[in-house]
């Protein structure tokens, strides 16, 4: 498969280590792939080493973990050199990260608007009037009424799609070129989930940014992303446009497909996956 053009990060040859008092183990084991202005989707079972993946990107692992990779590019930033100083700049202002759930991300002691206004305020530098204005235009981009309401309420009086607003919100007030979202939908109900996929399709276009989509969930993958990477312990098995995944050659791809229900071809019972050994060897 072509790579696309321009990519705005590469990673080659990426690995992350966890230092351990039985040894060091790899969660993330030689991982290597491009993204540009486009919709990427991470594929894999819990434990696969995608959400290591696009935390190695963002450098947001404790102490004992250790990046190592051959090409870790962001733009103008090698990743894997930068000091902590110089990724301040980057995390938030160039690169955004969405969670999996708000009531765990979001600060319960302040109200939303003053959590994205102070994004505004730290990654932009400007004062507290033009922040509060910006953070109202922002809120109202992602689709929320009464803005001016909602900037004054506490993550706990919203419910979970609009908390998942703010957090898009809060993650693109400072206008970056590259959104990480980690699960952004699974704990939202399905007609929910469904508006907040538009709501990010409708930014990556309109905006022209790229989007890292973590996700188990490869119907939802299959429909929303670009192109898509399978992950299996902690490598990339397969890399396939999303539109193609009827034709996936892996047989781990297949057997995710095969274990999936449809609603065009019932069956009695679900097939089971069979791992086999060789999987976890690099591809050749």
């Amino acid at each position: 498969m072509a790579k696309p053009t321009q990519p705005m990060l590469d990673v080659e040859n990426l690995k992350v280590r966890f230092r351990t008092l039985a040894g060091p183990i790899e969660a993330v084991r030689g991982v290597s792939f491009t993204l540009g202005k486009e919709k990427l989707g991470i594929i894999g079972e819990s434990g696969s080493g995608k959400t290591m993946t696009g935390r190695a990107v963002m450098r947001l692992l404790p102490k004992s973990a250790e990046i190592i990779a051959d090409k870790l590019q962001f733009e103008d930033v090698d990743l894997s050199t930068a000091t902590e100083r110089q990724m301040q700049s980057v995390r938030g202002r160039r690169i955004g990260m969405i969670l999996q759930d708000p009531k765990y991300s979001l600060n319960p002691v302040m109200s939303v608007g003053q959590q994205i206004s102070e994004m505004a305020r730290f990654h932009l530098r400007v004062g507290k009037r033009e922040a509060e204005e910006r953070t109202l235009a922002m809120l109202e981009q992602v689709h929320i009424r009464d803005p001016h309401r909602v900037y004054r309420l506490y993550p706990h009086e919203v419910s979970g799609g609009m908390g998942q607003r703010i957090m898009i919100a809060m993650m693109l007030v400072a206008s970056p070129s590259l959104i990480i979202a980690d699960e952004p939908t699974s704990a939202l109900d399905v007609s929910v989930r469904g508006q907040i996929l538009e709501l990010l399709d409708e930014i990556v276009v309109s905006r022209g940014i790229g989007l890292m989509f973590i996700s188990h969930d490869l119907n939802m993958v299959r429909s929303f992303c670009d192109r898509v990477l399978i992950m299996y312990a902690g490598r990339i098995v397969e890399t396939i446009a999303a539109s193609e995944l009827e034709n996936a050659r892996h047989p781990y791809t297949i057997g995710l497909l095969e274990a999936l229900p449809r609603i065009d071809a019932p069956r009695d019972r679900l097939a089971v996956l069979q791992r086999d050994p060789s999987w976890l060897e690099p591809t050749r």
